[in-house]
């Protein structure tokens, strides 16, 4: 096919790693070469049969530097893997003569964007990253709609989002501070780049409550005021989200109207690729604001139930 790119991913054993593959193949490329220690990767067939499959890195490393040197060079790798390594697996992919496509959170801590933004322009290659939510319909419509509203109205936020997690999740790289960057950066982070990107940039930044299974805290953006709860604990469920047999609930309430935007993210990572390929992928800077948040967020005092702390600390916070 003319103009196909020359694709890899690494963490391809993932949960999230299969909308990537299936984001490669809806856009008309090839995927020449994976990498994950779990080697339960036989979805793999459904997608890249003939994909060349490494389970350590320095094996998956040298296959890709001998592609290079035979002439065969990578568009794309794709990064998949655990949080903590983002960083490192972005700097192979430059290194190796590709752009990267990674998955958010692009990195954990705020300096680690600014020595990116060098190395990017060291190698020329672009550093993409997934922010889907930024394309999704009702999203892209709502804030069409408030930017054409009065610069100085501020709206009322309301967002909670409740998915609860097994005791697998505690010992696993996610229930690792050091290596998610805990619950915030783990479930989060995707909420908050969506907030910045519609209300604009934060003005306050306050944590009420932070345990390794549940946050919240109140967020003052340029155009709006957000009281957030964040938990993995199912107990935290509403009774109506347990009675149907739901695991997880989120509503995002905007000036006391809930905003539904459940639906319409099957594809989402198909059109991220489409617009990474198109030279409209979300790089470096896009990716800041949100970053700054979590790991603000990860290094707060909770300040306990003062000022506009969202309702559902009260179950959980004892004055």
């Amino acid at each position: 096919m003319p103009n196909q790119k020359k694709f890899a991913i690494i963490g391809v054993g993932g949960y999230i790693a299969v909308r990537h593959l299936k984001a490669i193949k809806d856009t008309g490329n090839i995927l020449l070469a994976t990498l994950d220690p779990s080697d339960s990767v036989g979805i793999i067939d459904s997608y890249f049969p003939d994909s060349h499959f490494f389970v350590e890195f320095e094996r998956f490393d040298r296959h890709v530097d001998k592609l290079r040197r035979s002439g065969v060079q990578l568009d794309y790798v794709s990064i998949c893997s655990p949080n903590y390594l983002h960083d490192s697996h972005i700097r192979f992919a430059l290194r190796s003569g590709a752009s990267a496509i990674c998955e958010k959170p692009l990195v954990l801590n705020p300096w680690n964007i600014d020595a990116l933004a060098e190395i990017e322009k060291e190698y020329n290659k672009k550093i993409n990253t997934i922010l889907q939510t930024r394309l999704h319909p009702v999203l892209i419509e709502l804030k069409q709609k408030l930017d054409n509203t009065p610069s100085d109205i501020m709206h009322d936020i309301d967002l909670t989002y409740i998915t609860s997690r097994g005791n697998w999740y505690y010992n696993s790289w996610k229930g690792d501070i050091h290596k998610s960057g805990g619950i915030a950066t783990n479930i989060g982070i995707h909420f908050f780049d969506m907030l910045t990107w519609i209300f604009g940039g934060v003005r306050k930044n306050i944590v009420h409550l932070l345990n390794p299974d549940k946050a919240s805290g109140y967020l003052e953006l340029e155009k709006a005021r957000v009281k957030w709860f964040l938990s993995l604990d199912y107990k935290d469920l509403p009774d109506v989200a347990k009675q149907k047999g739901m695991r997880s609930f989120r509503t995002l309430i905007i000036d006391k109207t809930e905003i539904d935007y459940s639906e319409g993210f099957t594809d989402l990572h198909t059109k991220s690729y489409e617009e990474i390929l198109a030279g409209r992928g979300f790089g470096l800077q896009d990716t800041r604001s949100s970053v700054e948040i979590v790991y603000q967020i990860r290094n707060a005092t909770p300040v306990g139930l003062t000022g506009d702390y969202h309702e559902l600390c009260k179950k959980v916070i004892t004055l």
